[in-house]
């Protein structure tokens, strides 16, 4: 029985470092998505929540998105081969008539859904090849209803799920004289239609009885069975069948394999699963879940059909801001409001991009356009990635329709804008209790120029002394960052909301001189403030590009 686990989701997610425009616009689109299409859209995060957006969530009681750190197609992405385990105590030949009828190779031996080994065609061969030893039934403490399955029988007295405790397997063919010779106390004697060696046998004591052909038990026969506790199995094979058969009763947890066994988990990346089977020379490989439940198997030829994550983008269309593996994924659809980039799909997408100053404004006219009502927290949402995006309308990005939407948003959700941003800004510059690297790539964006890779920070305060301290802290660590991060160049915006101004910081060969260059600034500029630059998008990022084309 082949079945997909798990259902198919698209994901909707932001860029790495994300802000609260990200986070909001990935959960209204989602919904947006979701009462349009009737699939399943699910928001995701690419990054740590900064300390702003967390505040919006708990404000109007919206649980964050789960984190997605990486696209690449995983082993939930794949169809896996879901096969009912069966129990250690089954018979050999059962395990065997099970994987002729599913027509596999492999069986899972599991207890409550918990893997506790394998039983492969292989090793039921073996156990048909190697076993010599008469006693493996009581070593095995193999169950009498097992051996009386097995040869076709009957348990007609004693407790089937019962087990010889010692002993071993005898066919009773000579007389009494020298049955008491071989036949010890315990052992299981494999018998014909005579009465009189059925009455040997109680006699000496056996655990079992297996009478053959179908023969007659006498009363008297049953009744002394029952009571010296001697069970005794009717079955109609003779008695050449059934020793040959017999060992076939053996459980499969006694030729399993247990040890050294190779699972994957539901998470694991297919490359990285790949790679382990490219070494070893198994079929099928058990998959398990958090609780090392077993949930099925995979194999070499089922990740060929492995099917790549589909995701929708946005607030960002660039690869390093994307998460990782997005070349791997089947991206849909990018809603963006930044400059054409570097992202690759594999086809044609639905891309819109317009030159509005917040992601969420786009998702606002997309929710009219399609003439969805927007509910009260989808509405509060929305409205505070404008206020964050915009700077409550300051930032040159904001455009009268960003202004007008936030405006319609805010009376959806009762809300008082001047209040909200407010909030909003002093619990996005409370940074008490993070290291200096932590809040430099608090909202962080990465750029490749050429050749130079770059990144740009930004804090947004209303408090001057604020951003002074972070200054303070943030400035002898700023080397640091940029070496261990792999960067040419980091630039860290201070903006004050309140005076429309930037404080710089840079660090990295010639990011003071590219800065001096593109703002125009003296050449003995050490304290760089920008007058009126408030704007990572559209006033410092491609003014510094330009410099850096140059």
């Amino acid at each position: 029985m082949d079945n997909i686990v798990n259902a198919r989701k698209i994901y909707v997610v932001g860029h790495k470092n994300p802000d609260t425009d990200s986070i909001c616009s990935a959960i209204a689109y989602a919904r947006l998505k979701s009462k349009l299409t009737g699939e399943i859209y699910t928001p995701r995060r690419a990054g740590q929540l900064n300390e702003e957006t967390q505040y919006v969530l708990e404000r109007f009681k919206v649980k964050a998105p789960k984190l997605l750190s990486d696209l690449r197609v995983q082993i939930k992405d794949v169809e896996l081969r879901k096969i009912q385990g069966v129990d250690g105590s089954v018979s050999i030949r059962t395990a065997w008539a099970r994987m002729k009828e599913l027509n596999i190779k492999t069986l899972p031996v599991t207890r409550e859904g918990k893997l506790e080994g394998l039983i492969t065609i292989g090793d039921i061969a073996t156990s048909y090849m190697d076993v010599y030893d008469s006693s493996i039934l009581s070593a095995s403490r193999t169950q009498y209803r097992n051996i009386a399955s097995t040869i076709g029988g009957k348990v007609v007295v004693g407790n089937d799920h019962s087990f010889m405790p010692k002993g071993k397997v005898a066919i009773a063919a000579s007389g009494r004289e020298l049955m008491a010779d071989f036949i010890e106390e315990n052992d299981l004697l494999i018998l014909g239609n005579r009465p009189n060696v059925q009455q040997d046998a109680l006699d000496l004591n056996v655990s079992c009885i297996v009478v053959c052909q179908g023969a007659e038990i006498s009363d008297e026969i049953i009744a002394q069975a029952r009571r010296k506790e001697i069970v005794i199995i009717r079955t109609p094979h003779d008695t050449f069948t059934v020793a040959r058969l017999i060992n076939q009763s053996i459980p499969v947890n006694c030729f399993m394999t247990k040890e050294g066994l190779i699972t994957f988990g539901m998470k694991d990346y297919v490359d990285d699963v790949k790679a382990v089977m490219a070494t070893k020379k198994f079929r099928d490989f058990p998959v398990l879940d958090g609780n090392k439940s077993f949930l099925g198997f995979i194999s070499r030829r089922r990740l060929l059909n492995s099917r790549r994550k589909q995701v929708i983008l946005v607030d960002h269309n660039e690869k390093s801001q994307a998460v990782d593996g997005v070349e791997e994924a089947d991206v849909l659809e990018i809603i963006d409001h930044h400059r054409l980039s570097s992202i690759q799909t594999i086809g044609p997408v639905f891309f819109r991009n317009q030159p509005v100053g917040c992601t969420a404004t786009i998702i606002y006219q997309m929710y009219q356009e399609e003439e969805i009502e927007i509910d009260s927290v989808t509405a509060s949402l929305l409205c505070s990635a404008i206020i964050s995006d915009t700077l409550m309308f300051r930032s040159p990005t904001c455009t009268p329709i960003d202004e007008a939407a936030a405006r319609k948003l805010a009376e959806i959700g009762n809300i008082n804008i001047e209040e909200l941003a407010l909030e909003m800004f002093n619990a996005g510059s409370n940074l008490k209790g993070k290291s200096a690297e932590e809040i430099i790539f608090l909202d962080f964006k990465q750029f490749t120029v050429n050749e130079t890779v770059i990144g740009v920070g930004q804090v947004n305060s209303m408090n001057t002394s604020e951003l002074r301290e972070i200054k303070a802290m943030v400035l002898p660590h700023m080397e640091e960052a940029r070496k261990k991060n792999s960067l040419d160049m980091i630039f860290f915006m201070l903006t004050d909301i309140v005076t429309e101004s930037t404080r710089l910081l840079c660090c990295g060969p010639e990011a003071l001189s590219k800065v001096i260059m593109a703002y125009d600034l003296n050449e003995d500029t050490e304290d760089i403030i920008l007058r009126g630059v408030v704007s990572r998008k559209k006033q410092l990022v491609p003014t510094l590009v330009g410099a850096l084309q140059q």
